[in-house]
């Protein structure tokens, strides 16, 4: 890994503390591949609209999700496809440190 500045870890710390909080996980599990309008990611995530908002205003301000009206309706969506990518990739992690020394799967080749 490259020599990093020290912004630049700042930053990603605070990216890494956002995405970190199981609520806002879960939403971004939710919009990760469609736009979706906060009715529908409240249900999805079992919390109140309200609730849901709050948690979409912090993954806003920390540049992760986008927003678009549309009548009435606001729908949200990943910024790009970075944070998908990021996603994906702990979670094959996770997966990978779960299975035994012995596993074959592509990840663990």
């Amino acid at each position: 890994m490259k020599e990093l500045s020290a912004e630049l870890v700042s930053r990603a710390v605070s990216f890494f503390k956002v995405v970190g909080d199981e609520t806002r996980m879960k939403i971004i599990c939710t919009i990760a591949h469609d736009e979706v309008c906060v009715n529908d990611i409240a249900e999805n995530v079992e919390m109140s609209k309200s609730a849901v908002s709050h948690q979409l205003k912090i993954l806003k301000d920390e540049g992760l999700v986008k927003a678009r009206r549309d009548g009435k309706n606001i729908f949200y969506s990943l910024d790009d496809q970075h944070v998908v990518d990021i996603m994906d990739i702990a979670f094959i992690h996770i997966e990978h440190k779960s299975h035994d020394k012995g596993c074959q799967c592509e990840h663990c080749k």
